[in-house]
């Protein structure tokens, strides 16, 4: 083979490119997810350090609680709303239940317009052709008395 031919790329098919998508779009979330937990645990360290060891912020409390409990109770939250988002939400309103939900709007526009079809067919109809008999001309023969 030589260096100045063309190589032409593999053909992947449409199918199997939309599950290699798929698959990693829902790795993108698993991998923002895991972040979401490290950097969570780094900072509810950095809190409970800043507070207690450094003394910052000792004075405030919110409903007689240290203000690094309540950041890390709002933090907690938040990364509960993400695991449920990647892991349950996810399952239930992915890619299949996108292609549902397409498919059936589909189905009613398609219902929608054959039924304005229909209206319109009966409101307008279209002039009917004439057909080619009714186009020939019949010849005279010569011998019939007029």
């Amino acid at each position: 083979m030589s260096i100045f031919s063309k190589k032409t790329p593999p053909a992947i098919d449409p199918e199997q490119r939309a599950l290699i998508e798929n698959a990693q779009a829902r790795m993108r979330q698993k991998k923002r997810l895991y972040r979401h937990f490290v950097l969570f645990l780094a900072g509810a360290i950095l809190m409970i350090i800043v507070n207690l060891a450094l003394g910052f912020g000792k004075d405030i409390k919110i409903f007689d609680t240290d203000w690094f409990v309540w950041g890390i109770l709002l933090w907690t939250f938040f990364f509960l709303v993400h695991g449920i988002n990647v892991f349950v939400l996810n399952r239930f309103m992915g890619k299949d239940w996108e292609e549902e939900q397409i498919n059936t709007l589909v189905k009613k526009q398609q219902d929608r317009i054959a039924v304005l079809e229909e209206k319109v067919a009966v409101e307008h109809p279209l002039p009917e052709k004439k057909t080619s008999a009714e186009n020939t001309v019949t010849p005279i023969d010569p011998n019939t008395p007029l």
